[in-house]
């Protein structure tokens, strides 16, 4: 049993500590998010914010998917799964990447593939930062749930996104 209060009041019981993800504040999102508005060669990009509907049992959570990135070298024909760039499985069209090696847990990142590796790095950077889900609250708060954001230089436009 513990023994502990809240706002001056005794708590007794057995309290179930919480796996949920530390957050970080809108303040450090925006300098990642700039680094990419800021990028001529960048034309738009987005993800898919919701929580899932079933979730094998576990939580369904609200959560960050499916970041990707559309560069002015990228035929306009592609769809968004296809310019995914944070899913370390198929290099992105035009900014390169990394490919998995190996198989099953010993699987390990491989080297960089492409030519702009800084442009990548940036552009990594939000995507990890996105996919982390640190910045889950802040996005639900602007954007709501069950959507697909995509951000331009000129706006951002938010739909409504339905999953299976």
């Amino acid at each position: 049993m513990s023994h502990t209060s809240f706002l001056g009041i005794p708590v007794e019981g057995t309290i179930t500590k919480s796996d949920r993800v530390p957050q970080r504040p809108l303040s450090e999102l925006q300098p990642l998010l700039r680094a990419l508005l800021d990028d001529e060669k960048i034309v738009e990009f987005g993800w898919r914010q919701y929580t899932p509907y079933f979730n094998d049992g576990d939580p369904c959570v609200f959560g960050i998917y499916g970041f990707w990135v559309r560069t002015a070298a990228d035929d306009d024909e592609l769809d968004r799964d296809e310019l995914r760039v944070a899913e370390y499985e198929d290099p992105h069209p035009s900014l390169g990447g990394h490919r998995r090696e190996g198989d099953g847990w010993s699987r390990q990142l491989g080297p960089y593939e492409g030519e702009q590796q800084e442009r990548y790095g940036r552009v990594r950077e939000l995507g990890d930062a996105l996919l982390a889900d640190v910045f889950a609250d802040v996005l639900l708060e602007a954007f709501g749930d069950h959507a697909q954001v995509t951000v331009r230089r000129t706006g951002i436009v938010v739909e409504s996104y339905k999953h299976g």
